[in-house]
């Protein structure tokens, strides 16, 4: 249970700090070349929508290693599937809307989606390799 406590809190603190400079880099980027496109979800939803399932899904690999269970590759796809219909689902009063261009909400919604789950992978790889 040790483990799992050290793996955890050390997985928070980097996700987290790299929230906050992925956060601050794109808020500067739209600040600086997207002022005038006002878009329809805030920047913090999506970041914390993407914190919050990245840390269930590495959380809960991480507590079923941790449990015994080194096999965590079918529960990583699962998780990764479910992660897509979240996104979707999130996505869905922007879809449902009508907001002629949507192309920039999208945009902005998956740059991060595609990094956070770069580096859900990279720090799932860990047990991948030793299950």
């Amino acid at each position: 249970m040790e483990a799992f406590k050290k793996r955890q809190i050390t997985f928070l603190l980097q996700i987290i700090g790299i929230s906050i400079l992925l956060f601050g880099a794109h808020k500067y980027m739209l600040h600086y070349f997207a002022g005038e496109i006002e878009f329809f979800f805030p920047l913090w939803h999506i970041y914390l929508f993407h914190l919050i399932i990245t840390l269930v899904v590495y959380s809960i690999i991480n507590y079923r290693y941790s449990f015994g269970k080194t096999d965590v590759f079918n529960v990583f796809m699962v998780m990764t599937f479910l992660k897509m219909i979240f996104a979707i689902l999130f996505l869905l009063p922007l879809i449902l809307s009508k907001i002629g261009n949507k192309q920039p909400d999208v945009f902005n919604f998956f740059i991060p989606y595609f990094l956070y789950l770069f580096f859900e992978v990279y720090a799932i790889t860990k047990f991948l390799q030793k299950g």
